[in-house]
């Protein structure tokens, strides 16, 4: 998956036409982008001061915290950040969970202009964020109505949920991990082991500690079937009141919301810089073998087989290079 952005690119563009427009514009214009979110922008020739923004958004959670729609701390996450030029419509429009009403006559001109279309262009995810962090902010809380130890089931891309558990003094986050190939999977899980013994570390001591798991933890016990069947196993982190504390809680919810897509682009370098070390030997090998003219055209052929078998022969890479740290060292470092 790619990363989830602040800023909608799309969104952000649309309203800078909006803006800049010499002419009064008519719009009326859906969008839709990752993660089932749609935007509706309409803007009237008639009323130009007054144009509509309206989004749906899935929510991260389907239970009790948001069962009434947009909780009133995402309402107010969503007033601070916008200007003056916006102001929330109640209710908002039929199949949308916000509609904004912008005044672009309000908007200062000049680069105060650009950072406001900014901030308005990032109402989702400050929507998708505040849920978040409203579950986070209340680490130290006593109140036991959304029950103690019990998983909430997090979405925000249909293909990778993640839970969050409330515990005592601290909140969860379990990862179910996914991955289309078995060499991925290699990666990833010594990625994994290498994530725990780093945050054990005295140097990270601070970070939320990680752990790593094959199986679910028993947290989990009871969720449905088709979520816990994995095959790169379960990652959690442990939030404390002290990564939630002023600036680092929307450092720790960023982190986590983009987890799934950081794990899959450490997979993606990692398996390109393998592939490219192998094929250089390779390449390195034939070039000895091809001083010799008199097996040139059987050179030719082992070379043709050699680039076939590559796919294959990465696999049994991955399991010999990532078996210990120091076979790592042999096999990847070409010194």
């Amino acid at each position: 998956m790619a990363c989830f952005e602040r800023v909608s690119p799309a969104l952000k563009e649309i309203l800078l036409k909006l803006y800049h427009a010499e002419k009064p514009v008519e719009i009326d214009h859906h969008l839709y982008e990752f993660g089932c979110v749609e935007y509706h922008v309409q803007s009237s020739a008639a009323d130009p001061q007054n144009n509509y923004l309206s989004i749906s958004t899935p929510l991260l959670s389907q239970g009790a915290l948001l069962s009434c729609g947009l909780s009133s701390y995402t309402t107010q996450m969503v007033k601070q950040v916008c200007s003056d030029a916006v102001e929330i419509v109640e209710p908002a429009k039929e199949g949308y969970q916000l509609t904004l009403k912008l005044n672009l006559a309000k908007i200062p001109r000049g680069k105060d202009s650009y950072k406001v279309i900014t901030q308005i262009s990032s109402v989702q995810a400050v929507i998708l964020c505040s849920q978040l962090k409203e579950m986070l902010r209340n680490v130290n809380s006593q109140d036991t109505s959304q029950g103690m130890n019990k998983p909430i089931k997090l979405v925000y891309h249909p293909r990778e949920p993640f839970y969050v558990i409330r515990q005592p003094q601290k909140i969860t986050a379990v990862f179910p991990m996914r991955f289309k190939e078995h060499s991925d999977v290699i990666i990833a899980t010594a990625f994994f082991q290498e994530l725990m013994d780093v945050g054990s570390s005295e140097k990270w001591a601070k970070a939320p500690p990680c752990t790593w798991s094959p199986i679910p933890p028993p947290e989990l016990r009871g969720e449905p079937l088709e979520d816990l069947s994995t095959n790169g196993g379960f990652v959690s982190f442990d939030i404390s009141s002290r990564h939630v504390e002023g600036k680092k809680l929307d450092k720790t919810v960023w982190s986590l919301l983009n987890f799934y897509a950081y794990v899959k682009k450490h997979v993606k370098g990692t398996r390109g810089f393998i592939q490219r070390r192998m094929q250089k030997r390779l390449e390195s090998l034939v070039e000895v073998l091809n001083k010799n003219p008199k097996h040139k055209i059987d050179n030719q052929r082992a070379l043709q087989f050699s680039f076939l078998a590559i796919e294959k022969l990465t696999v049994l890479h991955f399991d010999f290079c990532f078996s210990s740290p120091a076979l790592q060292t042999v096999i990847l470092d070409p010194t």
